[in-house]
């Protein structure tokens, strides 16, 4: 059974699609950590980011393997590295590239074949998995989001403030929802699942129970 868990950035989606595979007992795909480990590669290559034909070369190039706490780009850890600022703010010229898209989507279904799997994004419902039995649309108001990704990265060392993150989320929002190829929206057959005010074990209960709703009328 596939699960698709899409949103917008800062609506929580890997943290609960996280707890949700644990809870499920499924395999966790996050991709937006895939996009990221992309994104520090062409940071170390210094881009070109006027050259998107380079870009796609430079991923299909990458050796990128996760698992449940880990992400190694050609060999090396780097779950740290990617969770920076920087790889934040140039994580769209990768995104927004349809070869390196569609690179992504090659190595997502890949590592989901043939196993019960969680998957987070952007596209996993409409493009990646369009077939998933169950999908979910998590959203958040801008406002919550922004501030939980500067709890984040204050996490991390990184000082930022709600006003710059909430600027930079915008744009993205803008780019994620107009771009041609794997653009942000919700599946036709998704259920659309709010955050605000709940806490991520909160979602993560109506998400298992949305799941075992599914579940039955799979199997019915």
């Amino acid at each position: 059974m596939i699960v698709t868990l899409d949103g917008p950035a800062g609506a929580g989606k890997s943290t609960i699609a996280r707890k949700l595979a644990d809870r499920l007992g499924f395999a966790f795909l996050d991709t937006g950590a895939m996009y990221r480990a992309v994104t520090l590669a062409a940071l170390r290559n210094r881009g070109p980011w006027d050259d998107p034909d380079a870009l796609a070369d430079l991923a299909r190039e990458c050796r990128i393997e996760l698992d449940r706490s880990h992400v190694r780009l050609n060999d090396e850890d780097v779950s740290a590295a990617i969770r920076t600022n920087e790889v934040n703010t140039h994580i769209h010229y990768l995104a927004d590239n349809p070869a390196v898209r569609e690179r992504m989507v090659e190595l997502q279904r890949a590592v989901a074949a043939g196993q019960n799997t969680v998957t987070e994004g952007r596209d996993q419902g409409t493009i990646a998995f369009p077939n998933a039995e169950c999908k979910v649309f998590l959203t958040a108001s801008p406002e919550e989001r922004a501030k939980r990704r500067v709890l984040e990265l204050q996490s991390r060392g990184e000082q930022i403030s709600v006003e710059e993150v909430l600027a930079q989320q915008n744009d993205r929002d803008h780019r994620d929802s107009t771009r041609a190829v794997g653009r942000l929206e919700p599946a036709s057959d998704a259920i659309q699942v709010s955050t605000d005010g709940m806490s991520a074990d909160e979602v993560v209960e109506r998400l298992v129970t949305i799941v075992s709703e599914k579940t039955k009328q799979t199997n019915g």
